[in-house]
């Protein structure tokens, strides 16, 4: 059975009006919303992904854990297929707990773990943090806290898609989950279920009701199943295009050395996972969403032109603080060419990784038919919002 991660990037179709059971996972149809919805942000720039996930972290929940760590990166690779207006759109990504006994009991026992952000890395290390404990899973107040308090962007052709995750009855605690749900919708965020056990008892337990009312899907699946992976003969040389992408950043400012670092422990983090695992990982690293202009010089560089005149000695490197600005800009310039010529390699590696996975996905017992929902679903929503589709 796929995992909660792959299941999550399936929900980012809200527009799939088929109905299919197979494999033990069922989805609802999904009705239109409407489109005058109110404006939620300042900000009204279109052609933006931003997912908020939200997972039961109470006891026998581990298993759900696991699989969210095991593929997140595939989630990012399979968003990253879209692109707007001939660009790909920015991808934020932010994630709750709630249900675990560790939290405070006046807060409902729920935590933002990280808001909507771009820095993946982020949220692969939170991911990593999270442990179970207890449980009081309170659906309908995570559901107002995110809706509430994370920074959701206006724009008729953003997507904005929140995902809970769990085994509990949906009604528990004070906060009413069909409020909550309403009050969601009005901002244009779909809220979809993902119940951990069988289909009838997510039924019973209002999981579905849950996702009809968010105009999102309702899933069922087995949280305990052990994620399947297909390894290719490109993932060797992707994960060697890794640690050289690696070498080509340079960290600044006050975080520079701490994010370097974070950034070599969540290889580290994805390669305990598998194999597979990490050359995912490396593949989503050699994409713009990718992007760490608050600590690496490179990328600072590319969205501010005056970045390196404005630098402060401070700021710098160890290695670099003995530098002219000249000679930092030469330095730059020189990792910028060294990233665009490995992340070049790795696009061409990844499009040969992808098409093998599909070949053997065609040929073995083992392929799961919600491996291609996923894509089929993403591909719809992208459609009806203005998105194109490149592989």
């Amino acid at each position: 059975m796929k995992n909660i991660i792959a299941t999550l990037a399936l929900l980012t179709s809200t527009l799939l009006f088929s109905c299919e059971k197979k494999n033990n996972l069922v989805e609802t149809p999904v009705r239109l919303a409407a489109t005058n919805q109110p404006l939620i942000a300042a900000e009204e720039s279109d052609g933006k992904i931003q997912v908020a996930i939200l997972l039961d972290t109470s006891n026998s929940m581990d298993g759900l854990i696991e699989q969210a760590k095991s593929r997140l990166w595939n989630i990012i690779n399979t968003l990253t297929t879209l692109k707007f207006e001939g660009k790909t759109p920015d991808i934020e990504i932010a994630l709750y707990e709630y249900g675990n006994d560790g939290l405070n009991k006046n807060t409902d026992y729920i935590r933002q773990v990280a808001p909507l952000t771009t820095d993946l890395d982020l949220i692969s290390e939170k991911l990593f943090s999270l442990r179970t404990n207890g449980g009081s899973e309170y659906c309908g107040a995570v559901i107002q806290d995110a809706s509430q308090k994370l920074t959701w962007n206006d724009g008729l052709q953003n997507m904005k898609l929140l995902y809970i995750a769990g085994n509990e009855p949906f009604n528990q605690g004070s906060i009413n989950y069909k409020e909550a749900i309403a009050d969601a919708l009005k901002k244009g965020i779909y809220v979809s279920t993902i119940h951990c056990g069988s289909y009838e008892e997510g039924i019973r337990g209002l999981w579905k009701d849950g996702a009809d009312v968010g105009q999102g899907k309702y899933f069922n699946i087995d949280s305990n199943a052990k994620v399947r992976y297909i390894v290719t003969p490109y993932d060797d040389q992707i994960s060697k295009c890794n640690l050289r992408l690696n070498t080509t950043y340079i960290g600044y400012g006050s975080k520079g050395v701490e994010k370097k670092m974070a950034q070599e422990v969540q290889d580290a983090n994805a390669q305990s996972i598998s194999v597979a695992n990490y050359a995912e990982r490396a593949v989503s690293k050699s994409k713009t969403v990718y992007k760490n202009e608050s600590w690496d010089l490179v990328d600072k560089a590319k969205t501010d032109a005056k970045a390196l005149d404005n630098l402060k000695k401070e700021e710098l490197p160890a290695e670099l603080k003995n530098k002219s600005k000249e000679e930092i800009k030469v330095i730059v310039t020189q990792k910028t060419k060294e990233r665009e010529t490995i992340q070049k390699e790795m696009e061409e590696l990844s499009k040969k990784r992808q098409a093998f996975i599909d070949e053997e996905s065609k040929k073995t017992k083992t392929k799961d038919d919600l491996g291609q929902a996923i894509t089929t679903s993403i591909h719809s929503v992208a459609k009806t919002k203005g998105y194109v589709v490149v592989n």
